[in-house]
């Protein structure tokens, strides 16, 4: 099996780049790590009433990005909406499907918790509104909201309200259950423990406080290695009926990000380097 140990290849512009994991000042959709877009795949099948979902993911991840302030984390990804107008009441809704192949030995160990959140921000200035969703690796129970997470805002609604973790019909690693899907990389098919696999498309509901221009801000990280990966899946954003602009990362979205800065693009190349090898479990 993969060992926990193990180091990734980072360029000397992952850095920089980590840095625009908050609110861009540009209005256009912005991914930091690994964002894409796909159908059914694997055990993640397509969502309610469309087709397609945006994803992120740690696999491919950049150290330091897609944590929340004060819980930390190793790798990760982030996606940020474009901006968007919305009026006081206006119903916020959109399904999210989060997804992990890390697990635990006991509840509450946080050695190698993983975890997701998407927060509504500010379009101006960036600042967090409202905390719409997080989830994080436990062995049995609902992840959601996530252990020594924040907590959810109040008024979200979540269907079903409490989220169990369902396993994947992956074989390999410590245990069975680790969720086939693309995005996971190298660990696809793959669990550390109990706890892996995934949630299955959950819907949100969250009516907007204030009239405003807001974003929305997808993260999902590594916590204690980068190793076991981890991502999140969401779809159908609207407000109202009315779909978002710009809410299912496209490739070009890092293309644009790395000639902007300029001779990267060997970037979407990075493979991460293992301490050791694949051994036989």
């Amino acid at each position: 099996m993969f060992t926990r140990t193990g180091s990734r290849f980072w360029l000397a512009a992952a850095a920089s780049l980590a840095m625009l994991a908050g609110a861009p000042a540009a209005s256009a959709a912005v991914c930091v790590g690994n964002c894409g877009s796909l159908g059914a795949d694997g055990d993640v099948t397509a969502p309610p009433d469309v087709a397609t979902y945006g994803y992120i993911s740690t696999f491919g991840g950049i150290d330091g990005v897609g944590q929340l302030p004060g819980i930390g984390g190793t790798d990760g990804s982030t996606f940020t909406t474009s901006a968007f107008h919305a009026s006081a009441g206006g119903n916020l809704q959109y399904h999210f499907n989060y997804v992990s192949s890390d697990g635990q030995q006991a509840p509450g160990n946080f050695i190698f918790e993983d975890y997701a959140f998407v927060q509504l921000v500010d379009a101006t200035t960036g600042d967090p509104v409202a905390m719409l969703f997080n989830a994080r690796t436990e062995p049995t129970g609902s992840i959601v909201p996530g252990e020594n997470l924040p907590a959810i805002s109040p008024g979200v609604t979540l269907t079903p309200e409490t989220v169990d973790i369902h396993a994947g019909t992956g074989t390999q690693g410590n245990f069975t259950g680790g969720p086939v899907w693309s995005p996971l990389g190298d660990f696809s098919g793959w669990c550390w423990g109990p706890g892996c696999g995934l949630t299955q498309w959950i819907l949100s509901d969250f009516e907007i406080p204030a009239e405003g221009d807001y974003r929305l801000v997808f993260g999902v990280t590594n916590w204690g290695d980068s190793v076991y990966d981890s991502g999140l899946a969401f779809a159908g954003i609207n407000i109202d009926g009315v779909e978002i602009e710009d809410v299912v990362p496209e490739p070009s979205t890092w293309a644009v990000l790395l000639a902007g800065i300029g001779g990267l693009g060997a970037f979407l190349r990075m493979r991460r380097r293992y301490g050791a090898s694949l051994a036989t479990a």
